[in-house]
Parts: C-alpha cells; sequence; structure tokens
C-alpha cells in the first residue's frame, strides 16, 4: 500500500508538470532595430525658430540638433521614416513678416549671411519631402506653408545706394503647400523701365499670378528641384511636371543676390495653427 508521503509526492511532481506544460516557451529573438536618418548636410545651413525674436541657430551649434535643448522641439529626426521633421506655429516673426517659421537658410559659408549667389553663377536645390500634419481654418480648410524659397539680398553697397535699414531685398520665389497641391509664387517688376537703382526697392516689385502644379500631392512624399542659370528660374516637381520662368523680370532679377531656403514657413496667426514638414533628402549644388 503506497504511503502518504508517496501520494503528495506524485500529485505535487504532476502538478509541477503540468504548470510547466502551459507556460508556453518563447525563444530568444534578437529584435534588430533599424534607424533612418535623413540626408541632409547641415553643415551650410542656419536655422529660425519660432521662438525669441527669433532664434537663430547657425553652423557649427546647428550640427548638433538631436540633442540641442533649444532646436529640439522644432527640428527633429523621425528615425522611423528618416525623415527631418520641421514643426512650427505662430510665434516669434522676423523683421520683415508677421509669420513664423522652423526655417533652413543656405550659407555658402557657414556661419556668414553675406556671402551669397547671383542667378548668373547659377545654383540647384532638389528635395523629397512631405506634409506630415497640418491645422484647418475655422472653414475647415488645411492652412498654407511655404516649404522652399529663394531669397534676394542686397549687397553692403546696393544697401547704402538705397538707403535701405537692411539687406532684406523680396523672395523671387515661394512655393507652398495649398491645400494639398504645389503652388508657385514669383515676383514681377512693376515697371519695366525703372532704373538699376529704382529695382533695388522691395516696392518695385509685385507678385504674380500664381501657378498651380496640376497634380495633387496631398501628405504624399514627393520631390522638389529648382533649378536657377542666368535669366531663367525652372521648378520642377516630382521630376516630371516642369514651370519654367525665363521672361524680362527674371532678367531683370540678376541684379540681386540670393539664397535657398527650405522647411516649414506657416502661413497663418490663427490660434492653434501648426504645422509639421518632413525633409527626407535635401540637396543643394552651386
Amino acid at each position: 500500500m503506497m504511503s502518504t508521503m508517496m501520494v503528495l509526492f506524485i500529485i505535487s511532481n504532476l502538478s509541477c508538470q503540468e504548470s510547466q506544460h502551459d507556460i508556453p516557451v518563447v525563444p530568444e529573438v534578437e529584435l534588430e532595430q533599424n534607424y533612418k536618418l535623413p540626408n541632409i548636410d547641415l553643415s551650410h545651413w542656419k536655422v529660425t525658430l519660432p521662438i525669441g525674436n527669433p532664434t537663430e541657430v547657425e553652423p557649427p551649434e546647428i550640427l548638433d540638433y538631436a540633442t540641442n535643448e533649444v532646436i529640439k522641439p522644432f527640428m527633429y529626426n523621425d528615425s522611423v521614416n528618416g525623415a527631418l521633421v520641421f514643426y512650427t506655429y505662430p510665434g516669434a516673426t522676423t523683421a520683415n513678416t508677421s509669420y513664423s517659421r522652423t526655417e533652413l537658410r543656405e550659407q555658402m559659408v557657414p556661419g556668414d549671411n553675406h556671402i551669397n549667389w547671383t542667378f548668373a553663377q547659377g545654383g540647384t536645390m532638389k528635395g523629397e519631402l512631405s506634409m506630415a500634419e497640418v491645422s484647418k481654418d475655422s472653414e475647415g480648410k488645411y492652412h498654407r506653408s511655404i516649404i522652399m524659397q529663394i531669397h534676394g539680398r542686397l549687397t553692403n553697397e546696393q544697401r547704402d545706394l538705397i538707403n535701405a535699414k537692411d539687406n532684406n531685398a523680396p523672395p523671387i520665389l515661394k512655393i507652398y503647400w495649398d491645400k494639398g497641391k504645389i503652388r508657385v509664387k514669383t515676383k514681377v517688376l512693376k515697371d519695366l523701365n525703372a532704373s538699376d537703382t529704382e529695382i533695388l526697392e522691395t516696392s518695385a516689385w509685385g507678385d504674380d499670378e500664381g501657378y498651380n502644379f496640376p497634380v495633387e500631392v496631398g501628405f504624399d512624399k514627393f520631390t522638389l528641384e529648382v533649378i536657377v542659370s542666368e535669366g531663367k528660374l525652372e521648378v520642377i516637381l516630382n521630376d516630371k511636371y516642369s514651370k519654367v520662368y525665363d521672361d524680362i523680370h527674371m532678367e531683370k532679377w540678376g541684379v540681386f543676390e540670393n539664397y535657398f531656403k527650405a522647411g516649414n514657413y506657416l502661413a497663418s496667426r490663427d490660434e492653434g495653427a501648426f504645422a509639421k514638414v518632413k525633409y527626407y533628402n535635401l540637396i543643394v549644388k552651386h
């Protein structure tokens, strides 16, 4: 006859085996982390932020944007999709606008705004980007944001010639993300008979009617390329759709120096407005 001690041992042992059988065995799996970084060299860019007066960060400090506590809320990596995110909202503005931005400004010589390029010297800027998020206005329509620019600049001699307060000149090119479409705006000279001195004045230039590319990009990824040469400006969407400006206005614009800009320049002061633009690639050549 089996002893009570032996019975208890058998029951205990069976219970233990059942418990082990009920617990699923999870094999050790090595989790592979894939981090993607944007293909953007920031060594020739400074960034303007919608805070401060506003705040600007130049090279070499901008190169540490991922750990810079001032930049991080507004410009940061999306390491899943390999993008650089530009986030902005109505905040601090520059002297010549009422809108705010988280936007890169080209510096041909890092840390120096005084060395720029002319149309005769030429240049190209190409980016791969997308609108990630954007707010809507009171009518339920998406707010607009300028995602690329070519901005004019007066030399010190030109500034002094017209007694300007600074070196600012108009932007010859603004490219908008506009309710899912890409809209291009350029400047036109109001008086084609204006003298070489008169055309240096910001008031000498007006806005053209604008041009919408015939396809929508929505919130999908797309490419934009801007090609500048003497007397000519071309904007290309998705390596397929092209808009060329090669008229008298572009010829006259040759008097100015220029620099490229890219990022997120929100065209709204509405309460609660915001936008997030993602850049996956950005390359400039001269």
